[in-house]
């Protein structure tokens, strides 16, 4: 009986989510793939104007971005006059819209784009300008009279009410914006607004994670996707370009469990004429976020892109792994952090396998993946087409990778032939320590740095045994307070259920696995110690 594959098993999975009765993930039609466009932030902040967006509208159809896929244009803060009219509608800068915002997504619209927009939950946006508190019913009729289909919802200036806390103040806002959007839309039959929450960014990066972890947890019940993190470095700001790439990749990672079809996380702006990175870093930045199923939004002077920016943008093979019917987020297979190497895999709907050399070091490095860590069948032979160029090479036992550059992003797609099985195969990842679940000698079970060990990389079966590919004879087993390594028998013991919240649970102790020295504890609530990242397509209870 030939077995079945990781994509029939991630179709089956993708039914299967938390109890989210109005879940936007219970009907992803609203946004099936991640969205793709242009966004004046990053690069312009708040110098936007109506001629901005017409010429890069413009610009985005003479450079094949339109063809591409990029095709939603969304204006950011700063668009709307200081003050709401007498009867408390927003309204646009004439100055910046002379012939309005209305005719602006008519234009666009005419031309086969559509247009988004911003505002704010708080009693106003970050730049000064009137919030939506108070007005949420208002603001959402007259965005969609104005022909608007996609909203950005930002957080500053929330402050809670006495008896709420602050997590508690951003899940009621965002949860009333998504009620009036989705009755709205079914009162005038018609699709609601694309909605993108940013209230996870203000409650990430603080010493405990736990708040940021349970808005986490709802974001995915009210919206498409969410910014869960800080703002992506800005055309004129100080500092790294790079860093701040990489601070954003290192939040995004942490969050895969989240997405699936109708929600994805949000790691920010595409910054491909930043004047702080070389090429090859902007080639990394589009690889990364296209492997890991990101939003592809631009935010560049579109007319100004060189050619060679414009290539990687438009990389089709890459834009066609963003855009996977599977809708997954690649999650570490391998990490070396002594060599500043990361290693990403994912599947696919049609059964290939995505894989991403990350080299974040400042040396060249030559790295070797052997298939197994890439959740492969030792005994099959497989072609990996190369994303960058569209080269084909056979790999028989390891994917080698020579001479990768500093900050470059090798990329693979991986056929698997037929009768070839898949099992999601990487680190279980403390997303607060970064510490990766490692097999150490004997029985014995702790956390440590990740560096690339098979000890430290780890197949899921589909009957949820954890074991390491440094004995795949033994299974990660939970008894008095402890986890252990023993020989596999498939009993509860050996049984662990990984819910939406991060927490891995023994089927038959009822306890969670918990960072440290071999232990597993009673369930907490988003505890730093208990939130772990696995490999992607594992099933969700």
């Amino acid at each position: 009986m030939r077995p079945p594959t990781l994509t029939h098993l991630l179709l089956t999975l993708l039914t299967i989510t938390t109890p989210h009765t109005t879940a936007t993930t219970n009907n992803p039609s609203t946004l099936p793939t991640p969205p793709m466009g242009f966004n004046n932030w990053s690069r312009f902040m708040c110098d936007l104007n109506e001629t901005l967006f017409v010429t890069t509208a413009a610009a985005m159809q003479t450079t094949g971005l339109q063809a591409a896929g990029y095709t939603r244009l969304n204006l950011d803060d700063c668009w709307m006059e200081t003050a709401r009219l007498a009867n408390n509608t927003l309204t646009w800068n004439t100055t910046k819209f002379p012939q309005g915002i209305p005719w602006l997504a008519t234009h666009l619209r005419s031309l086969n784009f559509s247009l988004g927009i911003y505002q704010d939950a708080g009693n106003a946006t970050c730049g000064g300008y009137p919030g939506s508190y108070g007005h949420e019913a208002l603001d959402a009729a007259t965005f969609a009279a104005w022909g608007i289909d996609y909203l950005k919802l930002d957080g500053c200036n929330v402050f809670p009410a006495a008896n709420r806390t602050l997590e508690q103040e951003y899940r009621a806002r965002y949860a009333t914006w998504h009620k009036i959007l989705t009755t709205q839309a079914a009162t005038q039959a018609r699709k609601p607004l694309i909605f993108s929450e940013s209230a996870p960014a203000y409650f990430a990066g603080t010493g405990n994670n736990t708040e940021w972890y349970r808005v986490m947890d709802w974001v995915p019940r009210y919206g498409e996707l969410a910014r869960h993190s800080t703002d992506i470095l800005v055309y004129a700001g100080a500092g790294s370009a790079w860093d701040s790439i990489m601070n954003n990749y290192d939040y995004n990672v942490l969050l895969a469990r989240y997405q699936r079809p109708g929600y994805f996380n949000d790691p920010d702006f595409l910054i491909p004429d930043h004047p702080g990175l070389t090429l090859t870093e902007k080639k990394s930045h589009f690889a990364l976020w296209a492997v890991m199923g990101a939003p592809l939004i631009v935010s560049a002077f579109i007319p100004g892109l060189e050619g060679e920016v414009l290539e990687v943008l438009r990389n089709e093979r890459l834009i066609q792994v963003d855009q996977d019917v599977l809708g997954l987020q690649a999650t570490l297979a391998v990490r070396a952090v002594g060599e500043g190497v990361d290693v990403l895999t994912r599947s696919l709907g049609n059964g290939d396998r995505v894989v991403a050399v990350l080299n974040r070091g400042n040396g060249t490095v030559d790295f070797g993946v052997t298939v197994e860590r890439l959740g492969l069948q030792a005994d099959c032979e497989y072609e990996a087409e190369e994303l960058w160029d569209g080269g084909v090479v056979r790999v028989e036992g390891s994917l080698s990778v020579q001479g990768l550059q500093a900050h470059a992003t090798g990329v693979w797609r991986v056929r698997v032939p037929a009768g070839c099985g898949v099992v999601p195969t990487g680190i279980v990842l403390n997303t607060a320590s970064g510490r990766c679940l490692t097999a150490r000698e004997g029985e014995r079970v702790g956390s440590e740095t990740c560096e690339a060990l098979d000890a430290q990389v780890w197949q899921i079966t589909a009957q949820g045994a954890l074991r390491p590919l440094s004995s795949t004879a033994l299974c990660l087993t939970a008894a008095s307070g402890e986890v252990s390594l023993q020989a596999c028998k498939g009993g509860a013991e050996q049984k662990w259920e990984y819910a939406i919240s991060g927490n891995l649970r023994n089927a038959k102790t009822g306890e969670c696995l918990t960072e440290g020295d071999a232990l597993v504890g009673a369930c907490l609530v988003e505890a730093d110690s208990q939130v772990f990242g696995l490999p992607s397509g594992v099933a969700l209870v």
